[in-house]
């Protein structure tokens, strides 16, 4: 499939026609299925197509990943995603878009992110509801030079960063000293509705502690047990009456085979604990780390599966836990081939 071109069957399928902050609410009535766009896995202009053919599908948001290298040297890619962005929601339509990125003045100063932010809010109204934010991975932050802190010292900077991207978008100029340095900044241009301030969480306490500051939490798939504690914790912290989202990994392919063989290629770095993956600083680092990881160890991390039924019955779990959008990572290449099939024989069921 070619940029810009329209399969009449995935063209079928849209049948929404309302302008996008309207499309976005009524789509909040249910369980938003999203597409994710993998940043470490494929070019830009791939990534375009991808999110073109998912909007036609029938997925109901996008999700973007925000990375400067990726987790393997398999993987090959690592696109400015906000960039990426802008392009990706002139090529399409009315599907709204998030992102996860880390504001804590490594790779991103909070006042660039809140320009960013802000920026695309104004070009695209409606269209870009929520940003995610979480402390990090050495592998993406390390490379401006300054060391890499300690878990509860990113928390304290990302608190910090969350607050100073807050109060520009409420047309404050702030000056602050430390843990992140502000010299009077202000922003001129605005989003006509700011966006969330997600919180991303892996684990328990994370996830507690965001409930005091966040508008929400997003989490990845893990066992439904720690998925329901993850949940709770975020409540519990302060998160009552906040969305909760979950992105999922998923390996679809023909066959059984084929769909464990590209979760191992492509996504067996997911199977290190956060302490490890979080300190590691290049592609070689985590292949390096990952030599003894099989085949056969993909199932705790990703969902691996040639029959859309088990998919569909995976996300009716997602959705009777209560998360109201779960968006959705095809792990292997055959993106198009993912697309394409759950459009027509997953998402459907689920609506």
């Amino acid at each position: 499939m070619g940029r810009g071109t329209r399969s009449p069957r995935l063209e079928e399928r849209l049948t929404f026609s309302t302008e996008p902050s309207e499309r976005f609410s009524l789509l909040g009535a249910m369980t938003i299925i999203g597409y994710h766009a993998s940043h470490e896995q494929f070019s830009p202009n791939q990534l375009v197509v991808c999110v073109q053919a998912a909007e036609n599908a029938g997925f109901g948001a996008v999700m973007s990943s925000d990375h400067l290298a990726p987790w393997s040297e398999r993987q090959g890619h690592s696109g400015f995603v906000w960039t990426f962005l802008g392009a990706a929601m002139q090529a399409t339509k009315t599907i709204p878009f998030g992102l996860i990125t880390v504001p804590m003045g490594w790779r991103y100063h909070p006042v660039i992110t809140a320009q960013a932010a802000a920026t695309l809010g104004e070009l695209f109204p409606g269209r870009f509801p929520w940003m995610a934010v979480g402390s990090g991975q050495a592998l993406s932050e390390h490379v401006v030079g300054e060391r890499w802190p300690s878990k509860p010292e990113r928390n304290e900077r990302l608190l910090a960063g969350v607050e100073i991207i807050r109060s520009l978008w409420d047309g404050n100029t702030v000056s602050r000293e430390s843990p992140i340095r502000v010299d009077e900044a202000r922003l001129h241009t605005f989003p006509r509705k700011a966006p969330k301030v997600i919180a991303g969480a892996l684990s328990i306490a994370t996830a507690e502690w965001a409930g005091k500051w966040a508008d929400g939490l997003i989490t990845i798939n893990q066992p439904r047990d720690k998925l329901a504690q993850i949940v709770e914790a975020f409540r519990r912290g302060g998160g009552e009456g906040k969305p909760a989202y979950l992105q999922v990994h998923v390996s679809y392919a023909p066959t059984d085979a084929e769909a464990r063989e590209n979760a191992y290629d492509q996504w067996r770095s997911n199977t290190l604990p956060a302490a490890v993956a979080e300190t590691l600083r290049t592609p070689e680092e985590f292949d390096a780390a990952c030599a003894r990881v099989r085949p056969e160890d993909m199932d705790e991390f990703v969902r691996i599966s040639a029959d859309p039924s088990r998919h569909v019955a995976w996300f009716e779990e997602d959705m009777g836990m209560g998360f109201e959008q779960v968006y959705v990572h095809n792990v292997g290449r055959n993106q198009l081939q993912f697309i394409d099939v759950f459009g027509a024989q997953v998402i459907p069921r689920l609506k």
